[in-house]
């Protein structure tokens, strides 16, 4: 369908863009997502989906799940390699009721991982975020490049770099399982793996619009069940699982002789629909695959070579991230407790901050979850994103004033590493650019005044935003780090 094209187009540019303006515009599209919506409590969109399936069948997995509608595109894929590809085949109650069951496990014990592995967004989201988007902003860098070249500001060059090793393999290997699963054998992760798809199921064997068999049209000639991504049509008894069905109208486009419907008939047998074709529902030709695959070919580019600008001084070395006895999240994010419970790993937040400081977590348990490290940036007082753009209620919304007094960690010094504890030289840069105003230096031995300055730290007035960590001349450790803290306060 062309909405679902539309919804899918939509949901990778809110990945793709690092501009932070589209999603002013198109971050509703993330909050309509089923489980996010159940994560952030929200009633109305939850009511909506429900009430959406029960009218129209299993439509949101193909028209609002991006998975669902890239898992179309493979599958168009494999059909042009191989018509009539599909067969029918059994439900696997037991393996979709095992994958709900340690879904639902993995929610009530808070393991983070299994939520990310299973959920469809969060799958989406890892891949849009880290392999569409580097090509994306390598794609703008070389139009930069241009556009300099002709004395143009039209684009800017942007940092590309490597947020997660670990989450990138986990992102490629689930493309490649997901594309292999869909040119085989179409929406197989649909209905096996897919929690949100087993939770709605249960829904759609209600709905009232449903494919429907004209069993005196029909002439067996299988077309149906050879195209029916979803593998839920047995032409032989002329029946549909309609808790498969994603309501694609595959089936119907490939009948040729008109014996199947999307009908708000119920029981009655299709023998007599002859008469009773009044309160057919028409489905438009999915023109989805197109209108997605151009989508895609506009996120290739060419790389550019990385380069370090080191002034013609000295080669510059990279910082590295201290060991964190607690890791620090985002403002909103109230405590590590509500990120874990609430959070999908969709990346979007990581894909969205300005400042490059949010990244997945390395932590088995709270894998691909965002986490807070500052050798690119710092989190500025001012920048309210990750907060604007959650969309399951693991970062709530809040605003600049707020932000400004929620402590999230505290800043601690290591003064073996300060230059200016050591005496090389006058430093002070973390007390200099402290937003919150908490670092003071101060002698390192109180009885003499012309002793060497050390950085002080007033924990009751750092709000952890890492500006001191970040911008300590310390390489690659800096001097000063911040520790998260687990329950954030107000101050």
């Amino acid at each position: 369908m062309t909405l679902g094209s539309v919804f899918m187009i939509g949901l990778t540019l809110l990945f793709l863009d690092f501009t932070g303006t589209l999603h002013h515009y198109l971050g509703w599209l993330a909050k309509v997502q089923a489980l996010e919506a159940v994560l952030a409590v929200n009633a109305v969109v939850i009511v909506g989906l429900a009430v959406l399936t029960l009218i129209f069948g299993r439509i949101y997995c193909s028209v609002i799940c991006p998975l669902g509608v890239m898992q179309d595109l493979f599958g168009w894929l494999g059909k042009k390699a191989k018509k009539n590809r599909y067969t029918y085949s059994k439900e696997m109650k037991w393996l979709r009721y095992a994958m709900l069951i340690l879904f639902v496990a993995g929610c009530l014990a808070g393991i983070g991982t299994i939520i990310e592995l299973l959920a469809p967004y969060s799958a989406f989201g890892r891949i849009a975020t880290m392999l569409l988007q580097p090509l994306w902003m390598l794609g703008n860098n070389v139009l930069a490049s241009i556009a300099e070249h002709y004395e143009s500001y039209a684009f800017y060059g942007v940092d590309v770099w490597m947020k997660s090793l670990p989450v990138f393999a986990i992102a490629l290997i689930t493309l490649v399982v997901l594309a292999v699963l869909a040119w085989r054998n179409g929406r197989t992760y649909c209905n096996t793996i897919c929690p949100v798809g087993t939770v709605l199921s249960f829904i759609s064997r209600f709905s009232l619009l449903k494919i429907h068999f004209d069993e005196n049209k029909c002439k067996n000639c299988s077309l149906c069940t050879k195209n029916c991504k979803a593998a839920c049509i047995d032409f032989k008894n002329h029946q549909v699982d309609y808790s498969r069905c994603v309501v694609c109208g595959d089936c119907i486009e490939s009948c040729k002789f008109g014996a199947l419907k999307y009908s708000w008939k119920t029981s009655q047998t299709s023998k007599t629909s002859e008469t009773s074709e009044t309160s057919q529902a028409s489905v438009d030709p999915s023109k989805r695959a197109f209108l997605l695959a151009s989508a895609m070919v506009t996120t290739a580019a060419l790389a550019q070579e990385a380069k370090h600008v080191d002034g013609g001084l000295a080669d510059i070395i990279e910082k590295k991230a201290p060991e964190r006895q607690t890791p620090v999240v985002p403002p909103g994010a109230r405590s590590l407790k509500n990120m874990t419970q609430h959070c999908t790993g969709c990346q979007l937040c990581v894909s969205k901050c300005p400042n490059e400081v949010l990244r997945p977590s390395m932590d088995i348990a709270n894998l691909m979850q965002p986490v807070m490290s500052f050798e690119n940036g710092y989190c500025r007082p001012e920048c309210t994103r990750c907060s604007e753009v959650c969309p399951a209620g693991a970062i709530k919304l809040i605003d600049k004033e707020e932000k400004s007094g929620i402590q999230i960690g505290h800043a601690v010094v290591a003064v073996d590493f300060c230059i200016s504890a050591l005496g090389e030289a006058e430093c002070g840069n973390c007390a200099r650019h402290c937003p919150a105003g908490a670092i003071e230096m101060v002698p390192s031995d109180p009885d003499d005044d012309l002793s060497p300055s050390v950085p002080a730290v007033n924990e009751a007035m750092c709000i952890g935003c890492g500006a001191c960590e970040h911008l300590c001349p310390v390489r690659p450790l800096s001097a000063i780090h911040v520790e998260g803290h687990e329950v954030h306060k107000m101050i």
